[in-house]
């Protein structure tokens, strides 16, 4: 849109102008515009940032993040740091890995998945009921829910 109005001979001042009646608040900033009608000039029409050279944001592969979350399923009480050291990377890219690409935070000195999907919470619900029908001691249980009511179980 912003190459529109330069091809009809607008100043950048007027192009911010419409993009601002436009887009409201939502309108790129004077600077941007500035720095796309400087880039018009050099037949540079594209308003999207260009690859910069240099090392990339993240350097995890699916390969690290295979090795941390094998290490982590033989041993989910091994440290952040151990993993680092083992597997010679940064404590730093360890973490993140856990946390942003395993979707895994630590409990009780052991590693498990933040979020649990469906399967998972009936296979835990089932495993809890067995055990609770093993000892027989509870006749009965009552666990919050996600949706603010209490669950009952009553064996």
């Amino acid at each position: 849109m912003s190459s529109f109005f330069f091809l009809q001979g607008k100043v950048p001042k007027e192009i911010h102008a419409i993009l601002i009646e436009t887009l409201g608040e939502h309108a790129s900033s004077y600077a941007t515009v500035k720095n796309w009608v400087a880039g018009f000039k050099r037949g540079d029409f594209s308003t999207c940032n260009a690859p910069r050279p240099g090392r990339s944001k993240t350097m995890t592969t699916p390969e690290i993040i295979d090795q941390i979350h094998e290490l982590i399923l033989e041993d989910r009480r091994i440290s952040a740091k151990s993993i680092a050291e083992q597997l010679c990377i940064s404590r730093k890219r360890v973490g993140s890995t856990i946390h942003e690409d395993l979707d895994m935070r630590k409990l009780s000195a052991k590693w498990i998945l933040k979020c649990l999907n469906a399967d998972q919470k009936r296979q835990r619900c089932q495993s809890a009921e067995q055990l609770l029908e093993f000892f027989g001691a509870i006749q009965m249980i009552s666990f919050p829910s996600d949706h603010g009511r209490n669950l009952v179980i009553s064996l």
